[in-house]
């Protein structure tokens, strides 16, 4: 290979060069101080999928994965990215997006969009498929409603919504903070933002049902006179059923065709149901192309259903894939308190930490613990304390292999300690403080099934080789410090009783 001394280059090519080189290195530069400003999660959410293109009169382009991403990063981002652009490049320097659009399963960039000018929306649904207008004989013609009877009109559609899953009700959190705030804008904007359809995914009662409910209400309170539907995948599969025994599958599709805002529950469960697929293929379509909105609900990304067809799954993939995480010990606290705001309840602080630390898997089953308390409470004619709440909890959990939590592990030990559970994340190096620290670590490895990453992110953040440190210094003390020892197995005991 022939390397040219810079010295010997023409001045063009000298600022090529210096071009390659530096796009890359601003960037990561850019990274290093957003990377101080934001969490770790919405770092590694919206910021490490970026790739930096090009950099051309101060002009930084930079790629990313979709039109959602570069709308969100508009709204949320942008005077943090403005700041660390103009820090490195000087004031009048610029950001341009590059975004990769993979409608159709074709993949290209769309224009470039300064980061000071908002994207006109005009050229934002130009990225999407050009609306088709509704066929004559939809409106025009009765059309058989596999909910109710033959022959109702669009305007007398029922919603089924339940008008108790709004976005009052929705307790928002970093867990699902994503997933809430595309419902939101969908809700604003039905059919006329990049994600279309909005797919919300996640393990059972983490509050799917309760979001997508929550989009149709907004919707129908803001746009009375658009027609919503909600339906379950097994409702919609036993309709369609029927149609064919009945010869009617026209009607059905035409029914569903006609709704303005289309939220299927639980669509995984079309796995298998290759004539189901195809139909709802045909209406999901027909909806897109009209610029109808879809939202669906699935315990899964499409990545990960099996059973589906290929051509289904790229179509969810059109729009955004948000998930449902499992509420941090701070989302479960406002649950409950939300639960006891709404049914004019009170109950001591240490039974509500109780309940928040104890169940951990998913909303339902926190709703449920809390109901059970109060239903032992009443029927009982007992007061509501935390002896009652732990007699409680074992019985509501007793057929399940129940597992601590990292969040309980270090509520136990800060309390042994009289230590405030901020400064055990916190980044002080204090020994009574990195001992305590130690100790969360090595209890949350012994009794829980978490990763080493995953305990170290509790921790404030720390790596794996840390928390594996951490172990092997407990393990160390424990044998050649008798005061030290005592300190676990007191610890070991509270942490048995829970």
């Amino acid at each position: 290979m022939l390397h040219v001394h810079p010295l010997f280059l023409q001045p063009d090519q000298l600022a090529h060069l210096t071009m390659s080189q530096d796009h890359l290195s601003i960037w990561n530069n850019c990274l290093e101080v957003i990377k101080d400003n934001i969490s770790s999660q919405a770092y590694k959410t919206w910021f490490a999928p970026i790739k930096a293109l090009k950099l051309e009169n101060k002009v930084l382009t930079i790629q990313v994965p979709s039109q959602f991403f570069y709308e969100w990063l508009e709204e949320h981002y942008i005077q943090l990215l403005s700041k660390t652009i103009h820090k490195e490049l000087g004031p009048d320097a610029r950001l341009e997006y590059s975004i990769i659009m993979e409608n159709a399963g074709a993949t290209g960039t769309n224009q470039a969009s300064p980061y000071a000018v908002k994207m006109p929306m005009a050229n934002r649904q130009a990225t999407q498929n050009p609306a088709v207008p509704l066929s004559a004989g939809i409106h025009n013609t009765p059309i058989k409603n596999p909910f109710v009877i033959p022959g109702l009109r669009k305007l007398n559609i029922d919603s089924n919504l339940n008008a108790n899953y709004n976005f009052g009700q929705f307790i928002e959190g970093e867990c699902n903070r994503l997933a809430r705030s595309a419902g939101f804008a969908v809700a604003n904007k039905p059919g006329g933002t990049s994600f279309n359809p909005l797919l919300i995914y996640g393990s059972t009662g983490l509050g799917k049902t309760h979001l997508a409910h929550a989009i149709g209400l907004e919707i129908k309170e803001r746009n009375p006179e658009l027609t919503v539907l909600y339906v379950s995948s097994e409702k919609f599969t036993h309709q369609f059923i029927d149609a064919v025994r009945n010869n009617s599958v026209n009607d059905f599709s035409h029914f569903y065709q006609m709704v303005d805002v289309l939220l299927i529950d639980d669509v995984q469960f079309f796995s298998g149901k290759e004539k189901t697929q195809d139909v709802f293929f045909h209406i999901f379509n027909h909806l897109h192309q009209t610029g109808k909105q879809i939202v669906l609900t699935s315990d899964k990304p499409p990545v990960e259903m099996q059973g589906m067809e290929q051509r289904l799954l790229s179509r969810f993939k059109w729009g955004l894939s948000a998930d449902l995480q499992v509420p941090s010990l701070e989302t479960r606290m406002a649950i409950l308190e939300k639960m006891m705001y709404a049914d004019g309840i009170e109950l001591p602080r240490e039974v509500v930490e109780y309940l928040a630390y104890s169940i951990t898997s998913n909303v339902r089953e926190l709703e449920g613990a809390l109901i059970s308390l109060i239903a032992q409470s009443s029927l009982n004619k007992k007061a509501i304390t935390l002896d009652l709440a732990k007699q409680m909890i074992d019985k509501f959990v007793k057929n399940t292999a129940r597992e601590v939590s990292i969040d309980y592990i270090q509520k136990v030990v800060c309390d042994y300690f009289d230590l405030p559970l901020e400064l055990l994340k916190s980044k002080t190096r204090k020994r009574e403080i990195v001992q305590a620290r130690q100790i969360a670590m090595y209890f949350s490895k012994k009794m829980t099934k978490s990763s080493l990453a995953n305990i170290g992110l509790h921790c404030g953040g720390k790596d794996h080789a840390t928390v594996l440190h951490a172990c092997r210094t407990v393990n160390n003390l424990q044998e050649t410090d008798k005061h030290f020892r005592k300190y676990l197995e007191d610890l070991e005991k509270k942490l048995a009783i829970h």
